[in-house]
């Protein structure tokens, strides 16, 4: 725990220097702008160390081990081509022991890291909360464990600065690619277009349509995903039930963007499309519990907060208001990531205590 709350402290603390305003200066401000890229390069270094050197760290690693045995052994596997690809390549080089798997699952790390930390350089208006909102919600802490699901949401969430631009054919493009390694991915496919959508009071209408049908009819959509991810059935992920964390967390990102609307988020188009993704991830808690692993498909649609609550913050005109806020909102996310870290002894996530084949 230690290791994780001083990993979170020293980056965010780094991350506090970087100039988000020189990132985005048409003419460049030369060194400002290498002062952001040296920061940016230690947090990039320091997150992928440690992702990249764990052992035995989250509950899939020995299951991540067995699938790279069963690839080697030509067994059928339900991990997508792209990851098979992946590990057939690994393997093909560095043989089919330790080295090659510590490999396998640090390329990986590094992809991971990679897209995080670009996506939050390149689109956020504030980076310093912006990077505080990733580590203490967990996103990257849990990318050491859902090695493949964490890969492609970090790619989501840098995808997202293309459906903005409506630069359709690199968006969909990357989504395809990283279809290839979960394609629940694929989602966002329609999801984010959506987002970026110009919307009317009527618009209401087939959105309750949607969501009542999903009260109402749960099973036909359940036979949809299972004819897509047929061992999620009956499985251990299959549980069901609301996520009442993560919905009060949506709600009080929404009251946040009600209070500061029109300030923020009403002429903004960047912000406002975050402002419907978290919209979209709070219908999907509360009408998608018969979805297994629920979190995985709003996770792609929450995680654009990182960027909404500090695109509102930073735009809050009232210097108290925007001082009690940005209080409220670091302690609130620092409390939640103490819950987080509290959790992260469960049998079922392990990712403490943490474990590095470097010192063990």
């Amino acid at each position: 725990m230690i290791l994780y709350v001083g990993l979170t402290l020293l980056t965010c603390l780094i991350a506090y220097g970087v100039d988000s305003d020189a990132v985005r200066c048409p003419a460049g401000v030369l060194r400002k702008e290498a002062e952001n890229k040296v920061r940016v390069t230690a947090i990039f270094t320091l997150l992928f160390v440690v992702s990249a050197i764990r052992e035995a760290v989250g509950n899939d690693y020995g299951e991540y081990l067995q699938i790279f045995d069963k690839i080697s052994g030509n067994v059928h596997v339900s991990t997508e081509i792209g990851f098979n690809a992946v590990v057939r390549i690994c393997q093909y080089f560095f043989g089919t022991g330790e080295v090659s798997a510590r490999i396998i699952l640090g390329l990986f790390s590094f992809g991971t890291v990679y897209f995080l930390v670009k996506a939050l350089y390149d689109q956020s208006t504030w980076f310093v909360m912006s990077f505080f909102l990733l580590m203490t919600q967990g996103f990257y802490f849990n990318s050491l464990n859902t090695v493949r699901y964490y890969f492609v949401l970090a790619v989501a969430l840098y995808s997202m600065k293309y459906a903005q631009e409506k630069k359709w054919i690199r968006f969909v493009l990357l989504i395809l690619f990283a279809a290839l390694f979960h394609k629940t991915v694929l989602l966002v496919l329609p999801v984010y277009f959506l987002a970026g959508l110009s919307y009317r009071l009527w618009h209401l209408i087939p959105v309750g349509v949607l969501c009542l049908s999903a009260v109402l009819f749960p099973e036909f959509y359940r036979t949809i995903l299972f004819k897509i991810y047929p061992f999620y059935e009956n499985s251990a992920y299959d549980t069901g039930g609301l996520s009442y964390v993560n919905i009060l967390k949506c709600l009080c990102v929404l009251i946040l963007s009600i209070l500061y609307y029109r300030q923020a988020i009403k002429d903004d188009r960047v912000n406002r499309f975050y402002f419907m993704l978290n919209i979209g991830a709070l219908l999907i808690y509360c009408f998608g519990s018969f979805i297994p692993v629920v979190s995985r498909v709003a996770f792609y649609l929450s995680i654009s907060n990182v960027f909404l609550i500090a695109g509102i913050l930073k735009r809050i005109p009232d210097k108290k208001q925007k001082i009690f806020f940005t209080g409220a909102v670091i302690l609130a996310f620092s409390l939640y990531f103490a819950a987080f870290l509290y959790k992260a002894y469960d049998i079922n996530i392990r990712l403490l205590p943490y474990h590095s084949f470097v010192f063990e």
